[in-house]
């Protein structure tokens, strides 16, 4: 039987349930004239088998062909028969939706984990010329292409006038759906700033702390502006008069270069800046066009590369060999960055000054044996301003299994919890990763075990961006 796989690649193999039961790889060869269409025959005998292909060191299936979910996830089907009447009792005529890059059952993964010996032979390795190759190939697009390239066909903004009050601002994040927003000053006709998910942090252990001059009722004449200004002594940002030093605002052009922004971004850590153009020589008459983020500018990463993968060797390398991100210390191992894990019965407050102090996205929520439960964002913040809820919790008495069941109702649709919270598994190609938080919303991928889900590491968007452009 001839069997094709038509969508190109370095290295493709063809494995089933007739190839000894999935333990041989079998090699696929190009079609002469069709480099990217690889075929194999092999001898199949008459009934119902299940196969897979091994493309450029993933698990993949053809979604133009039949394919069902079965014990070894996502499977194309092929059906010999003798007699024309025969029909195998467990196909069914409904084809399973799904990506051909969906997560494949433990079952599979076990059965795959018997054969790694041999695995590890056809999976290309990652040279230095590889990695300095695609690194070259990744900065030269970010340089060619601009922030302009980020704005959507259609869309909104929205920026808040640092005259409203503070606490009318979270509600509106809240409504909205959106973690942060520019600011704007109209005394002054520009945008000076940003109102974050941290603001919101901070104010609420500034009103937990007893010693602090902001109560709850200021909060509803306390505006934005009083608060950068009272953030700036907080932080001991002061001249030598005793003013509040006016913070530099990070914004980009719609004409800037894709590379020139990341380094922005990486250099200020933050992951998002207002896109903002002026007709004008001298600024004025500013427009807010849209916010660029890292996982914007990952996704036109994605999307350029998808159809030319082989041209960066290092996507189909494993996560777990290219040093990205953040991972517990193997046995032995000293002087590493320990991972920020909580669990379910910590207080608001530890996760609160958790998320401050470790200046991270969102923390895994994980068991006695840190297995990974929920996770814990920035953003989640913002459900506490539905019906003044941090009006009526103690920090240090509520704990981070209540504040999620709290905010259970409260995620935005812009946003699901379910997308956010996002895992993948060490031996996931850094493709995979890529494609995962180039999701919006998602700003971190903990890196678990399979089967047990014990948290191994994390990878941020900052991460991924500091790997590729070295």
């Amino acid at each position: 039987m001839r069997f094709v796989w038509p969508y190109g690649g370095r290295s493709v193999f063809l494995s089933g349930s007739f190839a000894r039961r999935w333990s041989e790889l079998i090699p696929m060869t190009p079609v002469e004239g069709c480099p990217t269409v690889f075929q194999a025959i092999y001898s199949v005998m008459p009934g119902y088998h299940q196969y897979k292909f091994f493309v450029d060191g993933e698990w993949r299936h053809d979604e133009h062909q039949p394919y069902v979910s079965g014990e070894y996830g996502l499977v194309n089907t092929v059906l010999l028969a003798t007699d024309p009447n025969f029909f195998h009792p467990n196909v069914t005529p409904e084809i399973t939706s799904g990506s051909n890059m969906e997560e494949d059952t433990e079952a599979f993964r076990r059965l795959v984990r018997i054969t790694d010996g041999n695995l590890t032979d056809v999976v290309p390795r990652i040279t230095e010329g590889d990695l300095q190759g695609s690194r070259h190939r990744i900065s030269v697009f970010l340089s060619a292409h601009t922030t302009y390239e980020l704005l959507p066909e259609s869309g909104k903004v929205v920026a808040l006038d640092v005259d409203l009050p503070v606490k009318q601002a979270f509600h509106i994040l809240h409504e909205q759906g959106i973690p942060l927003a520019p600011l704007w000053d109209f005394s002054k006709g520009q945008f000076v700033g940003v109102l974050t998910a941290s603001d919101f942090i901070l104010i609420l252990r500034e009103l937990g702390n007893h010693g602090s001059n902001l109560t709850e009722e200021e909060l509803e004449t306390h505006t934005i502006a009083a608060w950068k200004e009272g953030k700036a002594y907080l932080n001991g940002q002061i001249d030598g008069h005793g003013r509040a030093l006016p913070r530099r605002f990070i914004h980009a052009g719609p004409y800037d270069n894709m590379k020139d922004v990341v380094l922005k971004l990486l250099q200020n850590e933050v992951a998002t800046v207002p896109i903002i153009h002026s007709s004008s020589e001298d600024g004025t008459f500013p427009q807010l066009l849209h916010l660029a983020s890292l996982s914007g500018i990952l996704k036109c990463i994605c999307r350029y590369f998808r159809h030319s993968s082989s041209s960066l060797p290092i996507l189909q390398a494993p996560i777990c060999e290219l040093h990205v991100g953040t991972w517990v210390p193997e046995i032995g191992e000293s002087n590493c960055r320990p991972l920020a894990m909580l669990r379910p019965s910590a207080s608001l407050s530890a996760a609160l000054n958790l998320l401050v102090q470790a200046q991270v996205s969102s923390i895994p929520i994980v068991d006695d044996n840190d297995s990974l439960l929920d996770i814990y964002c920035r953003s989640d913040i913002t459900a506490l301003a539905k019906d003044r809820a941090y009006a009526h919790i103690n920090l240090n008495e509520m704990t981070i299994h209540q504040a999620l069941q709290l905010g259970q109702d409260s995620y935005s649709p812009f946003e699901p919890r379910s997308q956010r919270c996002q895992m993948c598994l060490r031996s996931d190609s850094l493709h995979k990763v890529m494609e995962r938080l180039a999701n919006p919303g998602v700003r971190r991928l903990v890196i678990v075990e399979a089967g047990s889900k014990r948290v191994e590491g994390i990878v941020s968007l900052s991460d991924i961006f500091k790997f590729l452009l070295g």
